[in-house]
C-alpha cells in the first residue's frame, strides 16, 4: 500500500517535471519572439522619425519657397 503510494508520487513528481521542462521551453522561445518584435518596433519607430523628420524639412523648404 505504502509501495504504491510512494510509486505514484514519483511518477507524478516524473510528470510534472517533464511539464515543467516542457513549459520552460515554451517560455523561452516565447521571451524570444518578444525580444524580436521589441526589436522590430524600435526599428518601426527609429524609421517613422527619419520620415518625420524628412517632411518635416520638406515641408520648410516648400513654406521658404512659397514665402520667397
Amino acid at each position: 500500500m505504502i509501495e504504491e503510494k510512494i510509486m505514484s508520487a514519483v511518477e507524478r513528481i516524473k510528470m510534472l517535471k517533464q511539464e515543467k521542462e516542457e513549459l520552460q521551453k515554451k517560455v523561452n522561445t516565447l521571451e524570444e519572439v518578444v525580444k524580436t518584435k521589441n526589436q522590430e518596433i524600435e526599428s518601426l519607430l527609429s524609421e517613422r522619425d527619419a520620415v518625420k523628420k524628412q517632411i518635416e524639412e520638406l515641408l520648410k523648404e516648400l513654406d521658404m519657397e512659397t514665402n520667397a
